[in-house]
């Protein structure tokens, strides 16, 4: 079950992250924007289902909390594009994120 949920974790993180940069660069269009969401409730899941199955390492807890707040980020990004406010500061906590958690996933 572990190499299930952690082949399907690794896949959607990957898959959300191009959706979320397709979404942002191509803001005109709604279809990525539905499947960053879809993929963001996959990767939560998926992440819960490597906790339970790894019994709730501290190490990983705090990578969920980082990964989730990574996905406000996001969302935060799209939504402040499309009402053409700045979003200087949420690219810096997304870049962030992004190193911290892929270092978190990866390195631990």
């Amino acid at each position: 079950m572990y190499e299930t949920f952690s082949i399907l974790h690794s896949s959607s993180w990957f898959l959300l992250i191009l959706f979320f940069l397709i979404s942002y660069f191509a803001s005109g269009q709604k279809v990525t924007l539905m499947l960053q969401r879809l993929l963001a409730l996959v990767m939560i899941i998926s992440g819960i289902g490597l906790l339970v199955s790894l019994s709730f390492p501290a190490h990983y807890i705090v990578k969920g909390i980082l990964a989730i707040l990574l996905i406000g980020i996001m969302e935060m990004l799209v939504v402040r594009k499309k009402k053409q406010k700045g979003t200087g500061f949420f690219w810096v906590l997304w870049i962030i994120l992004v190193a911290l958690v892929l270092s978190m996933g990866f390195g631990g």
